[in-house]
């Protein structure tokens, strides 16, 4: 196999690879190395280079090729995914893992739900393979059970809210705030910025799924509350030169441990009131509250299912309500 490179008018270098016959003559095997070679081992009557067809090196061309094109937060999670996977699949060749090895892996994972999120990868991982021409045999992910998971279904009360929100700093309630009236995660909500903003419409791009939302700020009656919290914030921090909306006394953005900090303390603060006040069911109650619940607190509280589903971003009603809606149909006495 020879390799030839060409410069280009661009400035770029054009990388082509050629399999040099008895006669001299150059057969072309593309620009991809990897897929040159398996097509060189094919016109040599020769096994598969190992390092392409053993899970590691179809890792490593995953991790290359395939995570980087991913959201951030979803290349943070398929590399602690992959770093699990490795131990027991990397020296494995690909023709030799069976349904039962996967599930083997699951049963023998600790973690149960993030055992599945593991699988879902790997059957991927298996897919690109398949289109890499590393591997012609089925996908040995399919049909392997996954360990049941139930959703979390824990709901902030009014009451639980209230006791949080009133020992929060100024950051974490418009931090809060700005998350209830959004239904947005977390990362998304230390992100926001005054000038996230067109027209009537608080513009936001979800960083797990890359769905754009244009949010009402103002109806024909006038500034929404959503409205109302953006612009007081924004006149709030007009002597400061951040366009972040969430930001500290000193103008710095607020990051996600700034949030979690101010969220652990207040949350200690109204569990300790809740003790002294005689009410360990309810000082429970606030332990088990955290930020992400905002998102499924926003989605119950709001009426029509349509609404709450095009807020949260979802494609399809039954996510939030299968996930997200966390109280129950409103229902009449018997008397």
């Amino acid at each position: 196999m020879v390799r030839r490179k060409r410069p280009r008018k661009n400035g770029k270098v054009w990388v082509g690879y050629y399999y040099k016959d008895s006669t001299g003559k150059e057969i072309p095997l593309g620009g991809d190395l990897s897929k040159a070679r398996l097509k060189w081992a094919e016109l040599e009557a020769k096994e598969k280079p190992a390092d392409l067809t053993t899970m590691k090196g179809i890792f490593d061309r995953y991790a290359r090729d395939v995570i980087p094109k991913k959201g951030e937060r979803t290349q943070k999670d398929n590399l602690a995914e992959l770093k699990q996977l490795r131990p027991t699949f990397d020296g494995a060749p690909i023709d030799s893992i069976t349904p039962a090895n996967i599930a083997g892996y699951r049963d023998a994972r600790t973690a149960k739900v993030r055992a599945n999120r593991e699988i879902a990868l790997l059957s991927h991982v298996f897919n690109m393979a398949r289109e890499w021409g590393l591997t012609e045999r089925e996908n040995p992910c399919q049909g392997v059970r996954k360990n049941k998971e139930v959703p979390r279904d824990y709901y902030a009360n009014a009451v639980v809210w209230d006791a949080v929100y009133g020992m929060a700093g100024p950051e974490l309630k418009e931090a809060m705030d700005l998350a209830y009236l959004t239904g947005q995660r977390p990362a998304d909500v230390i992100i926001m910025r005054s000038d996230d903003t067109e027209g009537d419409y608080f513009l936001v791009t979800q960083g797990k799924t890359g769905q754009k939302l244009r949010i009402l700020m103002r109806t024909e009656s006038g500034e929404n509350s959503l409205g109302k919290l953006v612009r007081e914030i924004t006149e709030r921090n007009a002597h400061h030169p951040s366009k972040y909306l969430l930001i500290n006394q000193y103008g710095k953005r607020m990051t996600k441990g700034m949030l979690r900090l101010r969220w652990d303390k207040a949350r200690e603060k109204a569990q300790q009131k809740a003790l002294d006040q005689g009410d360990p069911m309810l000082a429970a109650k606030i332990g088990g509250f955290q930020f992400r619940d905002i998102r499924p607190k926003a989605a119950s509280e709001i009426l029509d299912i349509g609404d709450a589903s095009l807020l949260l971003g979802h494609s399809k009603q039954e996510i939030t309500k299968r996930v997200y809606r966390r109280i129950g149909a409103t229902a009449k006495p018997s008397k």
